[in-house]
C-alpha cells in the first residue's frame, strides 16, 4: 500500500538550511531595513533609531551594551562593497568551516568573535571615539580556525587567479592589521580603506582561543594549560595494565568499525555533530596510534 512506504511518513532526511545562509540572510535583511530607516521620507526618526545600534563610545556610556553585538548587523549604506566583501567571506570561508564544525559551533564562534572584536575596538578607541559597524571581523575569526583545522588548505582570494596557503594569508592579515593599529588607530588617525584593525585582531584572538581550547582539546577541561596541578591529579594506572589492555583494543574489529563510522559522520555532518561518547572513542583510537 502507498501508506506503508517510508517517504509517506516523513522518515526520509530533509535538507536543512545552513548556518552560513541564515547569517547572510540576516545581514541582507538588516541592510535593507537600514536603507529604509535612513530614507528621507522618514525624517529624523529613522536615523535616530538606527543610531542606537552601532558600536560607539557614547552608546556604551549610555549603557547600550547590546551595541557590542548589534553593530555586526549594520553596514555602510554609502559603500555597498562593505557588506559585499563580508558576504563573500562568509560564502568562501564560512561554508568550508561549517562542514568541519557544524552549525551550532559555527554560530557560537561567530557570536564570540563579534563580541571580542567589539571589546577590542572599545579598548583602543575609548579616548578617541568614533563608530564601528560590520560583521567582517567574524570572517577573520573563521579564517584563523580554518587555518588551524586544515593548515594545508590553499585558497584563491576572490578574483585573483593565484592560490595562497591559508596560513600565509593569516600571517599577512595579522601583520597588516598590527601595523595599521600601531601607526594609525592607536593615535586616533583614520585608517586607510576604513579598516578597523583592533576589531580584526580581537576577532582573530577569539578564533585562536576557540581552536586552542575548545576545538583542538574538545572542551575547556581538556586544555593542557588549564589542567589540575600534578599533586592534585590521581596516580596513573600502572604501565603494565595499560600495555596489556592496549593490544586487545587495537586489534578489536569493533573499535575499527566504530572509528570508520565516526569519520564518515564527520565528513557528512561536521565535527560538532559527534556525541561525547564518539569523541571519547576517537581520542582512544588516537592514543593507541600514538603508542604504536
Amino acid at each position: 500500500m502507498l501508506s506503508d512506504r517510508p517517504y509517506m511518513h516523513g522518515e526520509y532526511p530533509r535538507q536543512t538550511t545552513s548556518a552560513v545562509i541564515w547569517l547572510i540572510s540576516a545581514l541582507i535583511a538588516a541592510f535593507v531595513l537600514d536603507l529604509v530607516l535612513l530614507s528621507p521620507w522618514l525624517g529624523a526618526s529613522g536615523p535616530e533609531l538606527v543610531g542606537k545600534f552601532p558600536l560607539t563610545i557614547d552608546n556604551l556610556q549610555q549603557w547600550r551594551l547590546w551595541t557590542l553585538l548589534t553593530h555586526s548587523l549594520l553596514h555602510s549604506t554609502a559603500n555597498p562593497f562593505h557588506i559585499l566583501f563580508t558576504i563573500l567571506g562568509l560564502v568562501f570561508i564560512g561554508r568550508e568551516l561549517e562542514a568541519l564544525l557544524g552549525a551550532r559551533r559555527l554560530l557560537g564562534l561567530y557570536a564570540g568573535a563579534i563580541l571580542l572584536s567589539g571589546l577590542a575596538w572599545t579598548a583602543v578607541n575609548w579616548v578617541h571615539g568614533g563608530a564601528h559597524i560590520g560583521a567582517g571581523s567574524a570572517v577573520f575569526a573563521f579564517l584563523v580556525v580554518l587555518a588551524g583545522v586544515n593548515p594545508g588548505l590553499q585558497l584563491t582570494l576572490f578574483f585573483f587567479p593565484v592560490s595562497f596557503s591559508i596560513r600565509h594569508i593569516v600571517y599577512a592579515v595579522i601583520a597588516v592589521d598590527a601595523l595599521c593599529l600601531v601607526f594609525y588607530e592607536v593615535g586616533g588617525a583614520p585608517v586607510p580603506l576604513g579598516l578597523t584593525p583592533s576589531a580584526h585582531l580581537g576577532a582573530m584572538l577569539a578564533g585562536w582561543i576557540y581552536f586552542r581550547y575548545l576545538h583542538a582539546n574538545n572542551g575547556w577541561d581538556r586544555a593542557p594549560t588549564l589542567g589540575l596541578p600534578r599533586w592534585l591529579r590521581r596516580d596513573p594506572k600502572p604501565a603494565s595494565a595499560k600495555s596489556s589492555a592496549a593490544p586487545s583494543r587495537k586489534s578489536s574489529p569493533q573499535l575499527r568499525a566504530e572509528v570508520d563510522r565516526i569519520l564518515d559522520k564527520i565528513n557528512s555532518h561536521g565535527f560538532g555533530a559527534l556525541t561525547a561518547e564518539e569523541k571519547r572513542l576517537l581520542d582512544e583510537a588516537k592514543d593507541l596510534l600514538s603508542r604504536h
